[in-house]
C-alpha cells in the first residue's frame, strides 16, 4: 500500500495542489521551525507536493528549498512556480544529496512509509541535517497503520510508537525540542519538532 502513494498523488496532483494552497493550518510549527533555521540557510522539504503554500513561505522568507516529491506533476509545478530552487522528482526514500541542510521537513509525507521505511528515513534525515539543524515532520500518535481517505480513495498511513522514534533520535545525534500528540490546531497530527546536536 505504501508503494501505491506516487500513482495517487500523480492521479490527484491538480486537486491536491488546488485544496492544499486553501488550507495552511501547519504556519505556527513552521514558524517555530525557521526560527532554527538561520537565514538564508537551506531547507529539504521531503513530500515537497508542488510547492504551495510551504514552499512559497518559506522562499518568500529568503531560504534555498530543495523539494522531493515522488509526483512529476508536482514537481513540473514547483519548478515552474519558484525556478531558482531544486526540485527533484525522486522517492525520498532513494534520494541521494550532495550537501546537507540547516533544516529537514518532512510534513505529511513520513507517514505514508511503512514502519522500518520510517525508521531508515530519520536515520538517513539525521545525516542530511547540518549539527544544530532544525527537523519537524509528523506522525501519528502511536505505534499502528491506518487507511485514511483522500480524493475517494484509500491512502496508507502508518507511525512508529513515540518511544521508538526517541530510540532512533537518541541512536542518530538528534535532540527532541517538542512532541505534540494530536494536535488539534493542525487537525489532530502529532507533530514532532528535533535538532540535530553539534
Amino acid at each position: 500500500m505504501p508503494d501505491r502513494i506516487a500513482e495517487h498523488y500523480e492521479r490527484h496532483a491538480h486537486a491536491f495542489d488546488a485544496a492544499r494552497r486553501r488550507n495552511f493550518v501547519e504556519r505556527f510549527w513552521l514558524d517555530r521551525f525557521l526560527l532554527g533555521v538561520a537565514k538564508g540557510g537551506h531547507i529539504l522539504d521531503l513530500g515537497c507536493g508542488a510547492g504551495e503554500p510551504v514552499g512559497r513561505y518559506m522562499v518568500d522568507r529568503g531560504y534555498h528549498i530543495t523539494g522531493v516529491d515522488v509526483s512529476a506533476k508536482m514537481i513540473a509545478l514547483s519548478r515552474t512556480r519558484f525556478p531558482r530552487h531544486i526540485w527533484l522528482h525522486t522517492d525520498m526514500r532513494k534520494a541521494v544529496m550532495s550537501r546537507r541542510f540547516e533544516g529537514i521537513l518532512a510534513w505529511d509525507s513520513l507517514f505514508h512509509l511503512g514502519h522500518d521505511d520510517q525508521a531508515a528515513m530519520i536515520a538517513r534525515m539525521a545525516n542530511w541535517l547540518e549539527p544544530g539543524g532544525a527537523m519537524l515532520f509528523n506522525t501519528g500518535p502511536a505505534r499502528g497503520e491506518a487507511i485514511g481517505t483522500q480524493f475517494d480513495e484509500d491512502i496508507y498511513h502508518a507511525s512508529l510508537a513515540p518511544f521508538e522514534y526517541r530510540a532512533l533520535f537518541e541512536e542518530h545525534g538528534l535532540m527532541e525540542i517538542d512532541f505534540v500528540p494530536d494536535d488539534h490546531h493542525v487537525g489532530g497530527r502529532s507533530v514532532w519538532f528535533v535538532r540535530r546536536g553539534h
